[in-house]
């Protein structure tokens, strides 16, 4: 089995930080893509930052300059730093990593249980 456990939520004003991280354990061969998606109250889901394995990053115009994805290879553990938040940023989070398990030769997305951010004015 794979698990995804999310950390670092919670409740901050506006032009505040808060930093999430997600960890993926289990038994995991090689892990490929990981990244961060949102969805607000009444909204769709929308991709907030992405990583490649070689680092490389992508992000929600909506958060380019104030959000920054990282990750720790070592750790099988992916973070996003949130800076100048506003409460537009207010969202359920989920980190999702795309692995592939031992004894598999596909990889496949998992997703954390999500966790509240709430930003307020």
């Amino acid at each position: 089995q794979v698990h995804l456990v999310e950390s670092g939520g919670g409740l901050v004003q506006a032009g505040g930080s808060l930093r999430r991280s997600c960890v993926a354990s289990g038994s995991i061969s090689s892990i490929n893509g990981m990244g961060w998606d949102r969805q607000a109250p009444g909204k769709q889901r929308e991709l907030v930052a992405t990583i490649a394995g070689g680092g490389s990053t992508n992000y929600a115009d909506s958060v380019k300059g104030r959000f920054t994805i990282s990750r720790d290879n070592a750790k099988n553990t992916v973070y996003l730093q949130m800076n100048i938040l506003k409460p537009e940023d207010t969202a359920v989070y989920y980190c999702n990593v795309v692995l592939m398990r031992v004894g598999e030769y596909v990889s496949r997305s998992y997703w954390g249980q999500g966790t509240q951010v709430t930003v307020s004015s």
